[in-house]
């Protein structure tokens, strides 16, 4: 009777789940951040606008599977998110969506959004967006997080993809510029997140998880930030020395990331217990223009 009971309270709990649940599975802030990337990507590929139909579509599919790659994160991280205080509130963490249900939906918006890229943009496109859909839902969410500090580091890569595959939608093959891209947002990635790792320790430590400052310790970690965040501005220059971009992105690009070396070195040398959250905040402020900087000086290029 206890266990019908338990059974019945479990279903009218899933039943409860509204459309607004099954969106956050989805993690939209960071699509639209990916999305961002990719659409500057598309716009460097051309010196003219984009084709209508494979802007949206290409923005779709890649959406559609960058989405589905974070609901199969849900799914995977599920113990681990109940256990820490940033995510014990998801909703398969929570127990709002089924396992099964949210399988269901990464599947449909996997199988969706890549036949939008095959039928409407290319091949390419669609079997690159797939990788990163597999380096990041497989490959670091069930494998590498689990298994090396090193995680966000070798798992970043299908992260930093979108530009990438903004560049072939439009051209449909792989260009050096567009692997530049792909290197500011790799080697901007581990500053980004083991800022966060820093502020939220001790859940990680709680959930066995073997993120750098579990690790190797919160000063190390530090060190690391500030290393990585040296070595984004160097990477930042590139668009520049190679003639990819003009002066309002030198100018917009050393002050970004002026700022940011302000917070690595803040977290460093004399942090409070808000630094590294204010580092990982900046992070993400830091992406968003830069990219948007990228695409005003593609259209307004300004030279000495």
């Amino acid at each position: 009777m206890a266990k019908s009971l338990s059974i019945s309270s479990r279903s009218a709990r899933y039943e409860a789940a509204t459309w607004r649940d099954y969106y956050e599975l989805t993690k939209p802030n960071v699509v639209m951040l990916l999305l961002l990337t990719a659409l500057v990507g598309m716009c460097l590929a051309t010196p003219q606008w984009v084709e209508t139909t494979v802007l949206l579509a290409g923005l779709l599919g890649i959406g559609m599977l960058s989405a589905s790659a974070a609901v199969i994160n849900h799914v995977v991280d599920h113990r681990i998110d109940s256990m820490m205080a940033r995510t014990f509130n998801r909703p398969v963490a929570k127990g709002k969506v089924s396992i099964p249900n949210a399988l269901v939906f990464a599947v449909c918006l996997a199988v969706v959004g890549f036949a939008i890229l095959a039928l409407w943009v290319n091949m390419l496109t669609a079997w690159l967006t797939l990788a990163s859909l597999v380096g990041y839902a497989f490959v670091y969410t069930m494998f590498l997080k689990r298994a090396t500090p090193q995680n966000i580091v070798i798992g970043g890569l299908a992260g930093a993809a979108p530009p990438l595959l903004g560049w072939t939608a439009v051209t449909g093959e792989v260009h050096s510029h567009a692997l530049l891209l792909v290197l500011i947002v790799f080697t901007w990635t581990p500053p980004h997140f083991w800022a966060l790792a820093i502020h939220r320790e001790k859940d990680y430590a709680k959930a066995k998880i073997p993120m750098l400052p579990v690790t190797h310790g919160v000063a190390f970690t530090k060190t690391s930030v500030l290393l990585y965040t040296v070595l984004l501005s160097l990477v930042c220059l590139l668009p520049y020395l190679i003639g990819m971009s003009d002066l309002i992105y030198l100018i917009g690009s050393t002050m970004l990331n002026g700022g940011f070396l302000y917070y690595a070195l803040k977290l460093k040398f004399a942090p409070t217990n808000q630094t590294a959250m204010q580092t990982f905040r900046f992070s993400i402020i830091h992406l968003m223009v830069l990219f948007v900087i990228l695409l005003l000086d593609h259209y307004v290029p300004l030279s000495l």
